[in-house]
C-alpha cells in the first residue's frame, strides 16, 4: 500500500506542489536506501542507469531549472558530447555524496520556491531545440519538476528490483517514515 503524501495547509498551492515533489523524490531515495555503495552504481540491465546515476541526474536536472528560472547559466554545461555524464558518477564521486547534493538541491528549491513572489512569475528558457518557446512560469517548472522526478522514480522502481528482488511497494510497506532530503528518517 502506498504511502500517502503528507497534507497541505489548505489553499497553499506552493506547499502543495512541493509536497508532491519531495513524495516522487522519497521514492527515488527509498530505492536506493540500503544498498550498498557497489549496488548504487551497478546497471543490472541493458540500459546504462544506475540508481546513484539517476539521483545525480536528478539533482543536476532540478539545479538546472533552478538556474533557468532565476535567469542564471545552466551550473553543469552539458552537451551532446558530455550529456550522458549527468547519469553517472564520474571521477570521486560517490552514491552518498550524489544523495547529499540531492539533499541539497531540494533544500534550495523549497527556500527559492517560498521565496518567488508568485508562482505565476516567469521566466525564458534558453534556446534550444527540445524547450518551448515564450515565458514559463515557476508552476510550470514545479510541475515539470515532478513529472520528470516521477518518471525516473519509476526507473528506480525497476532498477531496484533487478538488484535485489525488492519492490516498490515492499520497500514503500517498511515500518517508518520514507527517508527525508536530509537523510533523517
Amino acid at each position: 500500500m502506498p504511502k500517502l503524501l503528507d497534507a497541505e495547509v489548505p489553499g497553499d498551492e506552493r506547499g502543495a506542489l512541493l509536497i508532491c515533489l519531495e513524495g516522487q523524490r522519497q521514492a527515488v531515495r527509498r530505492a536506493v536506501s540500503g544498498l550498498t555503495p557497489e549496488q548504487a552504481v551497478s546497471t543490472p540491465s541493458t540500459s546504462a542507469l544506475s540508481l546513484a546515476g539517476l539521483v545525480k541526474h536528478l539533482a543536476e536536472a532540478e539545479e538546472t531549472w533552478l538556474s533557468y528560472a532565476r535567469g542564471l547559466p545552466r551550473p553543469t554545461p552539458r552537451d551532446r558530447d558530455n550529456w550522458h555524464g549527468s547519469f553517472a558518477l564520474e571521477g570521486a564521486e560517490t552514491p552518498r555524496g550524489v544523495l547529499d547534493t540531492y539533499a541539497a538541491v531540494a533544500r534550495q528549491t523549497e527556500r527559492l520556491v517560498r521565496a518567488v513572489p508568485s508562482l505565476d512569475d516567469t521566466f525564458v528558457l534558453p534556446e534550444a531545440p527540445w524547450f518551448p518557446r515564450g515565458p514559463r512560469s515557476w508552476r510550470w517548472m514545479l510541475l515539470n519538476l515532478i513529472s520528470e522526478v516521477a518518471r525516473h522514480a519509476g526507473h528506480a522502481d525497476v532498477i531496484r528490483e533487478t538488484l535485489d528482488g525488492r519492490t516498490a511497494g515492499e520497500l514503500t510497506a517498511e515500518p517508518g517514515p520514507a527517508p527525508r532530503a536530509d537523510g533523517t528518517p
